[in-house]
């Protein structure tokens, strides 16, 4: 059997939005995002549409080394590389095909987030954040199956999923290039 490996990247950048969440939240990752290559400059998410506005949010591409990351430059980092069936992989991408199309048409789920704080699902038509939006994705795309709703999930969900190995783990510096300072953990 053929496989193929998506990221699932963690980060905590030191927006307001980040450091609101992590008053609340028991984990040092608060954001989530999805890349199918390992240059990191192609993530997909749901954060801020604009890097200077933090009231413009929605469905984003990310790049480690741009927008936001590249404002908030000692942002921390943890990145998994997942391995998965050629089917997962073209289910995941016919999925993100459909966000991309309409990306117009998203928004951000900020009321969701106090939903995740009280344990209260908050699903609503075309909002998302960032973890409900890449556990739906991998859901939908039959890559995992978690044991509640993506409107309730947070990081640290994500954190058991299987075929997984950590790849990177410390703070993202935009002077260099991922690629060539990887800090393998073992």
């Amino acid at each position: 059997m053929n496989y193929k490996y998506i990221y699932l990247i963690f980060s905590k950048t030191g927006t307001w939005l980040s450091q609101v969440i992590n008053v609340f939240s028991d984990t040092k990752y608060i954001h989530t995002s999805l890349s199918f290559d390992s240059t990191f400059t192609e993530m997909y998410s749901f954060g801020r549409t604009n890097p200077d506005n933090p009231f413009s949010g929605g469905f984003v591409k990310e790049s480690l080394y741009e927008g936001v990351y590249k404002k908030f430059p000692q942002c921390e980092c943890l990145i998994y590389k997942v391995r998965i069936t050629e089917e997962q992989y073209f289910n995941l991408r016919q999925a993100l095909k459909k966000f991309e199309k309409n990306k117009y048409k998203y928004k951000y789920n900020f009321i969701g987030l106090f939903g995740v704080l009280f344990n209260i699902p908050l699903k609503r038509r075309r909002h998302y954040f960032c973890t409900q939006f890449v556990s739906e994705l991998l859901e939908k795309s039959k890559i995992c199956h978690f044991d509640k709703s993506p409107e309730l999930m947070r990081p640290t969900d994500l954190f058991n999923i299987a075929n997984k190995e950590i790849i990177f783990q410390g703070l993202i510096n935009n002077n260099y290039s991922l690629l060539n300072s990887f800090k393998f953990v073992i």
